[in-house]
């Protein structure tokens, strides 16, 4: 069976509408996070201090929500989920046009941060579902494409729409959400359910049925490793803005061009990337985002020049395309069919620290020496990638009694990137 059918007809429903809400969300989220700062400001009555805690707080929300809620999809279906995650995201997006005060704008972004927490790894686990596993590396390549083309049309829109108010950037992006929920109401049927009623009898209730992380040694492995990639990688995006403004390289509108550069290049380059990475395998694709993030901090390290800006974040944009499609294919393939949304939420859990750490640890590393995170993060990122690497490719041979199914869908899914 081929993984990409060369009619649009051919494809399954439920994944391409995964993909539009993954465009959705990325709309929202390239709308928020550059217009947020200002709005706060000057619309919000909100003090220039707490503008940082505000992004914890959503950030916070998915923490929070992501260990106790995140697996909730195996429980009641993909369907309610994706449908109440995407109007409850967008609603909480639309409610920032009509909230002032620094409390009531951290009550919101809290509770819509604990709405998206579910968002994202439910979407990923739909597409799992109604593919086969050697197409999961294509089909999460095009979900990073789908994603970036929203972050790139998100900013380009605020823009002509912050020129009218910047709180009705809120409104484009929860608007687009609830568009996404819409549809996923028409047309989005149901994926959960081969399998489901023996899977049942062995699921067990209560906390730790929710916290897959700490049932499986293998998955908590995958995740430390990524969690440290990830947190040393975001200092590229997290300090790159104080870096190139302090030196004159760009001015803050600069900043905003390079990294809608950065998503352009995901958008042209990814399912290319995609292509060449399933002759490769496991421990090479995370080697060489090692490697490609390390050339990247290596040009930051020696200048802040334009040349050496643009360099990196081409080269950190590369590294993401290897190893973005690899690790929701591994952490699928160790899934129980019955849990595949609880692992999917597990993973997004490092995406959630590294927004929220990745900064706070980049910028504090950068206020004692502008060089220093770049100085530091290459041996961080050398052990990380490896480690990464080495976890997934334990994987596909555990120790002890595990799933069947997990061991069977990890060396199907891994092998197809040889």
């Amino acid at each position: 069976m081929t993984i990409l059918p060369s009619s649009w007809r051919g494809l399954p429903r439920p994944a391409l509408l995964g993909l539009f809400l993954f465009f959705c969300a990325g709309f929202a989220d390239g709308a928020l996070v550059p217009f947020f700062p200002l709005w706060a400001s000057s619309e919000a009555n909100i003090p220039i201090g707490a503008i940082g805690l505000l992004f914890a707080c959503y950030a916070g929300g998915e923490l929070v929500a992501a260990p106790l809620i995140g697996g909730i999809a195996d429980r009641i279906g993909r369907r309610p989920v994706l449908i109440l995650s995407s109007l409850g995201v967008g609603c909480g997006f639309i409610a920032l046009f009509f909230v002032h005060g620094v409390a009531a704008t951290a009550a919101v972004l809290l509770l819509t941060g604990m709405c998206e927490s579910v968002l994202h790894p439910t979407i990923l686990t739909a597409i799992a579902d109604v593919t086969e596993p050697a197409a999961h590396p294509r089909w999460f390549g095009m979900a990073r494409v789908s994603s970036s083309a929203g972050q790139i049309l998100g900013p380009a829109c605020g823009a002509l729409l912050a020129l009218v108010s910047l709180g009705s950037v809120f409104l484009a992006g929860g608007g687009m959400l609830i568009l996404g929920g819409i549809v996923m109401i028409v047309a989005f049927a149901e994926t959960h359910g081969s399998g489901r009623a023996e899977d049942e009898a062995e699921e067990e209730d209560g906390l730790s049925a929710l916290l897959p992380a700490f049932r499986d040694g293998r998955l908590a492995k995958l995740l430390a490793w990524l969690v440290l990639f990830e947190i040393s990688g975001n200092w590229i995006e997290a300090v790159i803005p104080l870096y190139a403004q302090d030196a004159g390289s760009l001015t803050p509108s600069g900043v905003g061009a390079l990294f809608a550069y950065a998503a352009a290049l995901t958008v042209g380059l990814q399912m290319l990337v995609s292509r060449f990475a399933e002759t490769r395998s496991a421990l090479w694709l995370a080697a060489g985002a090692g490697i490609s993030t390390i050339a990247a901090f290596s040009l930051l390290a020696a200048s802040p020049a334009m040349i050496s800006l643009v360099a990196a974040v081409s080269l950190c944009a590369v590294g993401q395309m290897l190893v973005g499609p690899l690790v929701p294919t591994a952490v699928n393939a160790l899934a129980p069919s019955a849990r595949r949304a609880s692992y999917m939420a597990a993973s997004s859990v490092a995406v959630d620290l590294k927004d929220s750490l990745g900064p706070s640890i980049g910028t504090a590393l950068y206020a004692l020496a502008p060089r220093l995170p770049w100085i530091a993060g290459i041996p961080l990122v050398a052990i990380a990638s490896l480690g990464l690497g080495a976890a997934i490719g334990h994987a596909r041979n555990p120790s002890g009694p595990t799933e069947d199914d997990a061991s069977s869908q990890l060396g199907s899914a891994v092998e197809n990137y040889r």
